[in-house]
């Protein structure tokens, strides 16, 4: 199942979106085998998820501090590399337990790892609440990276709308692979994306650009 569904990820609608799982960075990747890594990491992330998580938390897209380094939504190479465990009790096993987590940036980039604000308040928030990170997977409704052509890969921008409808496909398999659980739209885009699928969702705030305070509380609402 898992396999499968990331081997349909391969092929991206429009040119100026980054895959993570099967593209090379060639200006930022430490390693050739940056997409390999990043294949694996997701892959594990979400079989130690299959048949036991409550939740899917869905946002908009992958972003160049999150996704386009570790292959997994909402998630940063810090927190990967056990950076972010003393100050904010995030720690590596958190996200996935069976393999080695690594970082795909080169080094020189930034010394511990590229940092996501999101990626931090969503698992700070599971961790603060008491909440079982395999409680909840994370994933995008878009789920390759957009990025500003102008700017190059370290860039995130605004999906098109011909991008958001394209990535509804994968949405709907990626939803499938998980029964009887609640859906969570991360943000407006999302929320328009699980209305065109016809899924029933709950909706929550973007934790970015100040809405961590509801974000948090709407979290701890929902789930406790």
């Amino acid at each position: 199942m898992i396999p499968h569904f990331i081997h349909s990820l391969k092929d991206k609608p429009t040119q100026h979106l980054f895959n993570p799982w099967f593209e090379r960075d060639l200006e930022n990747d430490v390693t050739s085998d940056a997409p390999v890594i990043r294949r694996r990491q997701l892959s594990q992330y979400l079989e130690e998820r299959l048949g036991r998580a409550k939740y899917l938390f869905i946002a908009e897209a992958l972003g160049y501090q999150g996704g386009h380094f570790t292959g997994i939504a909402m998630t940063s190479e810090r927190i990967l590399l056990g950076h972010q465990q003393d100050k904010y009790g995030i720690k590596p096993q958190d996200v996935f337990s069976g393999v080695s987590p690594e970082r795909t940036s080169r080094p020189e980039l930034i010394e511990k790892g590229m940092t996501e604000p999101t990626a931090t308040i969503m698992w700070g928030s599971m961790t603060d609440l008491g909440i079982d990170p395999y409680d909840v997977v994370l994933w995008n409704a878009l789920p390759w990276h957009p990025y500003n052509p102008e700017k190059g890969f370290l860039s995130n921008r605004t999906p098109t709308a011909e991008e958001m409808s394209a990535g509804l496909l994968h949405l709907r398999k990626f939803i499938d692979l998980f029964e009887n659980v609640q859906l969570v739209a991360v943000g407006r885009k999302c929320e328009e994306s699980m209305n065109e699928l016809g899924k029933k969702f709950t909706a929550v705030r973007h934790p970015a650009n100040g809405g961590a305070p509801k974000f948090r509380k709407q979290v701890r609402d929902l789930m406790l």
